[in-house]
């Protein structure tokens, strides 16, 4: 039997290439990189070196949208930092904590296409005085 080391990459689809471009590079970090010379247009958004995002481009988004993804998910550092840009950027967000014995923090939004990201963090970090927990 294979053996699953570890999430490989997502794939979302867009509408709009170059505002879901430019939604990851600013709000995630992530760089465009080298993409496969397939026949349809899309782009690979990188962090740290690996592909992690594949974003195809579509003329129209499907309806309804196909697939079962709930949200995609990754490890962040810095949540004040991101919530900054969240809130200059006018998205709204939510911030919630787990509870023991994982107590991490998690920010989920949205895409420009819909798709809910979710950004953990160490449970270690301190909210600056301006961010709050959501209930």
């Amino acid at each position: 039997m294979t053996t699953i080391l570890r999430p490989d990459h997502f794939t979302i689809v867009t509408d709009d290439l170059a505002v879901t471009k430019e939604f990851y590079e600013n709000m995630l970090g992530f760089t465009s990189g080298l993409r496969p010379e397939f026949k349809f247009p899309g782009l690979w958004l990188y962090a740290n070196e690996k592909a992690i995002l594949h974003v195809i481009k579509v003329d129209k988004m499907p309806n309804p949208r196909k697939g079962a993804l709930d949200h995609m998910a990754f490890r962040g550092e810095d949540i004040n930092a991101l919530l900054r840009q969240l809130k200059s950027a006018g998205l709204e967000y939510r911030l919630k904590r787990t509870p023991h014995p994982w107590e991490q923090w998690q920010v989920f939004f949205k895409d420009p296409n819909g798709v809910d990201v979710e950004i953990d963090f160490d449970g270690q970090e301190v909210l600056d005085s301006e961010h709050s927990e959501d209930n």
